[in-house]
């Protein structure tokens, strides 16, 4: 089976790999080819547009940055439907709308024999690179479960959350837990140095009790190593947040906390100019 792969950013490197070290065949493409190195090196292949890559996949994944970046790699004239053919299946993992991952489907099915799911995936970099992901699959069930072994070659969980557009449901569900997790880390970091205590005694304390979670244990110490960089980058987690807060106004829902963490990576990354700094960052908007 052949692999085609868009995005070699800090997700979709180590996922590359993951299916690279399963002995997967893989061509790539990314933006810029320079960027694509490490996993050209590590034996992918490279193709010259999306279209291109298309045509010489069995099936085809995509993670790129964000929702205008989802329609270029699919609907521009070189984009991968340029390239589509019967027997394609097409995976978008970007974090998206759950509208364009019905759209990528409906104009999927025109094609005999084709066919497309949503997968976004949590975990960060180390998720990415340890192929540990959770993945959240959208799409029709028996789709789903011809490219299950793809996604073990990539991930740990692996959830079928419903039809077309589910998928990317279940990452803002996910995601606005992690707005939650990662507001509370920073400010209650904030708050144990301004009280004096140790910040290593106060994360490996908490992280012992009801206050442990991920953002704490994988982010935690970063913020005290005053390492910034991005295991997923602050700007895409904010356009994760607006794209969260706008299905639940579509479903007339009213969410004050993730609003709040919003406005406050809003501060971070429009304000401020971090947003290719990493989540983490947001303790900048205390600790400058």
């Amino acid at each position: 089976m052949k692999i085609g792969f868009i995005g070699t950013g800090v997700m979709g490197t180590g996922m590359i790999k993951n299916l690279l070290q399963h002995g997967s065949d893989v061509t790539v493409f990314n933006r810029t080819k320079a960027h694509a190195q490490p996993v050209l090196e590590a034996g992918a292949k490279w193709a010259d547009s999306p279209a291109a890559l298309a045509r010489q996949s069995d099936v085809l994944i995509s993670i790129v940055g964000f929702p205008k970046d989802v329609e270029q790699v699919y609907f521009a004239d070189n984009g991968v439907f340029a390239g589509a053919h019967a027997g394609l299946t097409v995976i978008d993992m970007t974090t998206g709308s759950p509208e364009t991952a019905k759209k990528i489907t409906a104009v999927a099915k025109q094609y005999p024999g084709m066919a497309a799911l949503d997968a976004p995936v949590s975990g960060g970099d180390i998720g990415a690179q340890k192929g540990t992901l959770t993945i959240m699959v959208g799409g029709e069930q028996p789709v789903y479960d011809r490219m299950l072994p793809i996604f073990q070659q990539m991930g740990q969980t692996i959830t079928y959350c419903g039809p077309a557009g589910s998928g990317q449901h279940m990452k803002m569900a996910n995601q606005i837990m992690i707005a939650g997790t990662m507001t509370g880390m920073t400010e209650m970091l904030v708050y144990a140095k301004a009280a004096g205590l140790d910040l290593t005694q106060a994360l490996h304390t908490l992280a012992g009790g009801a206050a442990q979670n991920w953002s704490l244990d994988n982010y935690g110490p970063r913020i005290l190593k005053e390492d910034y960089t991005p295991g997923f980058f602050a700007k895409h987690f904010l356009k994760d947040l607006r794209i969260a807060l706008d299905e639940a106004d579509r479903m007339g829902l009213e969410l004050p906390a993730t609003a709040e963490a919003k406005h406050l990576y809003e501060v971070m990354v429009d304000g401020d100019g971090l947003g290719d700094l990493g989540t983490q960052g947001l303790i900048k908007l205390w600790w400058r």
